[in-house]
């Protein structure tokens, strides 16, 4: 994901919690690095998720834009209403229409649905739901990686 942003333009700051050769090993939700960033884009761990998306709004405030592919039914949960319902920043879902195969090698179905939420303070109005993935854009990465 890394490196298809990159080819965008921009900086891009890659990290991860276990050593990998593209990225500086950091714990996210300890490390200050972020801060300040203008887009935080990630996949957290489901059962950390919540508190991934906590960390990045409060690391963006007011200016930025937080992106994290979750599970569809993230949104679901009481204890996280205040993340969509009263939070002015949320600004869209794209549901995606195509269950994620996150290894290729792997013989089994995957089991479950995904969607983007994406949180922007520059939004304004009602969040939006969306269906993906758009194939114009698949194209688009396609080319750019």
């Amino acid at each position: 994901m890394s490196n298809v942003l990159a080819t965008w333009g921009g900086g891009v700051v890659s990290s991860d919690i276990e050593p990998h050769p593209l990225a500086y090993t950091a714990d996210f939700l300890k490390c200050p690095a972020h801060d300040g960033a203008d887009a935080i884009i990630t996949n957290p761990p489901y059962e950390l998720a919540t508190e991934f998306v906590q960390r990045a709004l409060g690391s963006v405030p007011n200016h930025g834009m937080v992106a994290m592919l979750l599970r569809t039914d993230f949104d679901h949960a009481k204890t996280r209403a205040h993340l969509f319902a009263n939070h002015r920043a949320f600004a869209k879902k794209v549901v995606l229409t195509k269950r994620i195969k996150w290894f290729e090698d792997s013989s089994g179905s995957p089991s479950f649905n995904h969607a983007w939420f994406i949180w922007d303070w520059q939004h304004s109005g009602a969040p939006t739901l969306a269906y993906g993935p758009d194939h114009s854009i698949q194209r688009n990465i396609g080319e750019a990686s």
